[in-house]
């Protein structure tokens, strides 16, 4: 395929990918410690050829953040508040309707909900939520709620998260978002999260929903003050799980925004995360979930052309239009709110990939 690289660490995780043999956590060190980021892209792009060929995905979607009342308090976070702050809010069931309502119509095959941890609101006003959403929005794919979320339901409600997922599914929910994971390393999350769901937690929501049938998404937030070892680990702990179950349909990175947020304004981080980075680590993620099918880049984290250039490191996803957005925004995101199909074309033909919109579950509705 390529010759092997000058660097000693580098060179051998070459030779074991090219002879096929699964990349360990001292490999995974390697990937994001290189300087070689070219050779790594490499690798990770013929990943991307042998599951994928030359298709690059995108979908129409949009974002209903229904509450941004939270009481975690993550440093890491800018959208959640408390109840008694100015701007927060809970939309009613009303709201959602008619917020729903609103938008029925445009094209969309994905309604993408998620909100704060908001423990004045019960387990009924989630189940109304899906049926709202079935109601007036028929054959839409309904993803919603990080493990997070379901987690903090299935406390207030005082039942098995098994139960909680089951009554969600009943009245509408058809699979789960991958937010939540941030970075699984207990020490690190407890300083970017405080007392968010742990990651034994995390993972025991995903694996309830797998064994039932629900597919669920990965992510891991980077950029703040993880280090190689910790994002090795995260990643290999989700290869574990997806060896168990195959539930995961993909996995995409979360870069940290760090304007408005106490993490940044505690250690110091003023600037978001390098392009050199953010390719690194959705190579490196190409390369050590060889059992994820795809691998996703969030323009709106990274910006359209890091997106696109991301094409030739690993990704087979640009992720979709996003009609609404609030949380990466409240974190200073200076992306557009929404990006037309049309963009989306003109970047992957640009890439020399061929554009296909797909639904939620990757089934291929267009080829352009």
């Amino acid at each position: 395929m390529f010759s092997t690289s000058t660097h000693p660490a580098l060179a051998a995780v070459e030779r074991k990918f090219a002879a096929g043999e699964r990349l360990d956590f001292e490999d995974g060190l390697a990937l994001l410690q290189s300087p070689d980021l070219l050779r790594v892209g490499a690798m990770a792009d013929e990943v991307r050829r042998q599951k994928n060929g030359d298709d690059a995905y995108f979908i129409i979607n949009t974002h209903l953040n229904y509450t941004n009342i939270c009481h975690l308090s993550c440093k890491l976070c800018a959208f959640g508040i408390k109840p008694d702050q100015p701007g927060a809010y809970a939309l009613s069931l009303e709201q959602l309707e008619a917020k729903m309502t609103e938008i029925a119509g445009r094209g969309f095959t994905e309604l993408h909900i998620v909100g704060g941890v908001n423990a004045s609101l019960p387990l009924s006003y989630y189940e109304e939520m899906m049926r709202l959403a079935k109601r007036i929005l028929p054959g839409v794919h309904v993803q919603a709620f990080t493990a997070v979320e379901i987690d903090y339901m299935a406390r207030i409600a005082k039942l098995p998260v098994e139960t909680v997922l089951e009554r969600l599914r009943e009245a509408g929910l058809d699979s789960i978002l991958g937010g939540g994971a941030e970075v699984f390393d207990p020490e690190v999350r407890r300083i970017i999260a405080g007392h968010k769901t742990s990651a034994d937690r995390w993972f025991a929501v995903h694996r309830a929903a797998h064994q039932m049938g629900i597919r669920t998404n990965a992510s891991i937030l980077y950029g703040h003050i993880e280090r190689p070892e910790h994002v090795v680990d995260h990643l290999l702990r989700l290869r574990e799980l997806q060896d168990e179950t195959g539930g995961f349909s993909c996995f995409f990175p979360f870069a940290f925004h760090p304007a408005n947020t106490a993490l940044a304004e505690e250690y110091g981080i003023q600037d978001t995360t390098s392009g050199y980075y953010d390719l690194r680590i959705l190579a490196t993620a190409r390369l050590l979930l060889d059992n994820f099918d795809h691998i996703r880049a969030f323009w709106m984290m990274i910006g359209e052309k890091m997106a696109q250039v991301s094409l030739a490191f690993g990704v087979d996803d640009l992720d979709g239009t996003v009609m609404e957005e609030q949380i990466v925004h409240a974190a200073g995101a200076e992306t557009a709110q929404m990006a037309p199909k049309e963009q989306f074309i003109r970047l992957i033909r640009e890439a020399g990939r061929i554009p296909v919109q797909r639904d939620t579950l990757y089934n291929k509705l267009k080829i352009y």
